[in-house]
């Protein structure tokens, strides 16, 4: 995977056809993210280089409620690769 803003962009799209807010905002965050589930909202901490919000969004990804049948077929897709990248401890 490439670490660059397109990916990043991909990643974000999935989160919101899953209807998740993605912000990027200055905190104390121990991990670097917050989330809201309620609210479907996920806070990265604005100071991650690009690598860093990618690596975090996709160790996220597992931990969210995402509907796969509901994304598009380019997202799911995606989605699906990126939860075999985050490995066996995401299933």
């Amino acid at each position: 995977m490439k670490y660059n803003q397109h990916t990043l962009d991909k990643i974000e799209a999935i989160l919101s056809e899953a209807k998740y807010t993605v912000r990027y905002e200055r905190g104390t965050f121990q991990s670097g993210y917050c989330i809201l589930e309620e609210r479907k909202v996920v806070v990265l901490n604005k100071f991650l280089q690009m690598e860093g919000r990618i690596n975090t969004l996709i160790d996220l990804l597992p931990r969210l409620s995402v509907d796969a049948e509901a994304l598009s077929p380019e997202a799911r897709k995606t989605y699906h690769q990126l939860l075999a990248e985050a490995g066996p401890a995401a299933e």
